[in-house]
């Protein structure tokens, strides 16, 4: 119970952290003005207390099943994992993509959720990605909602899209033996 709560906790405090700046803009406003840049440390601090809580709650609940993922869905999480580093990736990158969507970190985000709900089909896995899955789309409808006006990305190069393709493929590999050093192997049936 009490890893449950520490999930909980963590899943509240990222969803407060990252929303604080769309559903509380005054006092996010009063707060740079009086802290200055300074105001980004209390933030950047709630954000790591929460994966400090997510990561801790997760890894100590118990394991309680609730569906069985389909045995297609390691190799499409795989897929789909690439694709999601590619666009958490795509948002600073001097791609030539950049310009093609809003919101390629929080679009990656969301394909992250989805791919783990493909290969965990136990309780706090739900709990977990399904939250933060759904962190991702409201973040997207409040940005839409207070930022009407999206300025494309004008820019990106051939060498922009080469360079993006392969720190994403390092960084899928990094990821990759991360999770194989952890137990989890993601290329394993």
């Amino acid at each position: 119970m009490i890893w449950q709560l520490a999930l909980f906790l963590g899943l509240v405090l990222w969803w407060g952290a990252h929303l604080f700046k769309r559903l509380a803009p005054a006092r996010r406003v009063a707060m740079t003005d009086r802290m200055g840049e300074a105001a980004r440390g209390p933030i950047a601090f709630t954000i790591l207390i929460s994966v400090v809580l997510i990561v801790i709650g997760f890894r100590g609940s118990d394991f309680v099943p609730v569906y069985d993922p389909p045995g297609w869905g390691r190799p499409v999480n795989n897929i789909l994992m690439l694709i999601a580093v590619a666009l958490m990736g795509l948002g600073s990158s001097k791609s030539r993509a950049r310009r093609l969507m809003r919101h390629p970190m929080l679009t990656g985000f969301l394909i992250w959720a989805v791919a783990h709900l493909l290969v965990n089909g136990d309780r706090d896995s739900i709990i977990m990605f399904g939250a933060l899955g759904l962190w991702a789309l409201v973040q997207m409808v409040l940005i839409n909602r207070a930022e009407p006006d999206w300025q494309r990305f004008e820019g990106g190069s051939v060498a922009g899209d080469i360079r993006l393709a392969v720190i994403s493929l390092v960084v899928f590999a990094v990821i990759a033996a991360v999770h194989i050093w952890l137990g989890y192997n993601p290329f394993k049936a």
